[in-house]
């Protein structure tokens, strides 16, 4: 089985299990490919947690579940020294925490405390955790699919910038339509009286192959400068309208250039591509720049959402050619005024 092959029945047996929500699945396996974690927003019941456990039952890995509250503790994610007793001695192992999976569900996020959402940071960037003293490695294979709930705020802790700027991803999940909620009736009764056909696991071996695979999928010069132009109408708005300098507060980081690139290859290898066209990076950008853009006061005030923002940069920012071999000079000029 090639890669390709196997990434496609994984991304078909998802779908059978979580009907009507192929925006949500395709974008868990971009992140799969691009080896980057989703911050997946949406009211109860829309299949959040089904989607992540789909995933993690068609791959072989460890899945854990974390419930984040406000009374956890670090321990309780990254894990703790225990005493134990054996053959009369007594000595000190390290009991792994939760985190120590290859597909982490961390429900309701934005409900753990700062110290948590500390160690949570090292973890999804650095891939390590530090306990007892040490630090330690988590496994190759580490992503975290973390949930909120956007319209319950008791209780809450909201997520600093640079947590949410570790997300690859921040994807919003809406209700389905109705013919795919009555499918969704007829799977759940089906699951009642019949057993759960069982497929064969794809490996992590096919994983790494396709995340390799995703990774030299051309992105020509033309491509890269539009991707960081568009980052650049972010930081530096007023060059493109003085609507945009209104409504900005902070621009997107560096990490945000990556994240674009990556999701925009990871895309196009989707499409049997094996280079990223313009609809690539149009498709992925709103999921990429949406929680890493800061709007400024008065655009909250005036109702106007980021999706919007976004919206605007790509009227603002010109396609790559699009006035011929002196389009990439514009760029290239603002750019460097930078």
């Amino acid at each position: 089985m090639t890669a390709q092959e196997g990434i496609a029945l994984l991304q078909k047996h998802m779908n059978e299990s979580v009907i009507g929500q192929e925006h949500i699945v395709e974008r868990m396996v971009m992140g799969l490919l691009a080896n980057g974690h989703l911050l997946v927003e949406g009211l109860p019941g829309l299949a959040k947690t089904r989607a992540v456990r789909s995933m993690a039952e068609h791959i072989e890995a460890h899945f854990t579940r974390i419930q984040f509250t406000p009374d956890l503790a670090p321990s309780d994610v990254i894990g703790e020294e225990r005493l134990y007793e054996e053959n009369g001695k007594r000595a000190f192992r390290l009991h792994k925490g939760p985190i120590f999976g290859n597909i982490i569900l961390a429900d309701e996020i934005n409900r753990a405390p700062a110290k948590v959402q500390s160690a949570m940071l090292e973890a999804m960037e650095e891939r390590q955790v530090s306990v007892a003293g040490q630090t330690i490695a988590l496994p190759k294979l580490f992503i975290v699919m973390a949930t909120q709930n956007p319209i319950e705020q008791q209780g809450t802790f909201p997520l600093s910038e640079a947590q949410k700027d570790r997300f690859l991803m921040h994807v919003k999940i809406d209700y389905v339509k109705m013919e795919s909620e009555f499918q969704m009736l007829k799977l759940l009764q089906d699951e009642t009286f019949h057993p759960k056909t069982v497929h064969e696991k794809l490996s992590q071996e096919i994983i790494f192959a396709a995340q390799k695979e995703v990774a030299s999928v051309e992105v020509d010069d033309d491509m890269g400068h539009y991707i960081v132009e568009l980052v650049y109408a972010t930081r530096y708005p007023l060059r493109y309208s003085k609507q945009l300098d209104i409504m900005i507060d902070v621009g997107i980081s560096p990490r945000g250039t990556i994240a674009l690139q990556r999701c925009a290859q990871a895309r196009a290898w989707l499409k049997g591509r094996n280079k990223v066209l313009v609809e690539d990076i149009h498709d992925v950008i709103h999921d990429i720049f949406r929680h890493r853009l800061v709007p400024s006061q008065h655009t909250t005030l005036n109702g106007t959402t980021v999706d919007q923002i976004i919206d605007i940069i790509l009227e603002q920012v010109p396609l790559p050619k699009e006035n011929g071999p002196t389009e990439r000079e514009k760029i290239l000029n603002r750019m460097h005024a930078g």
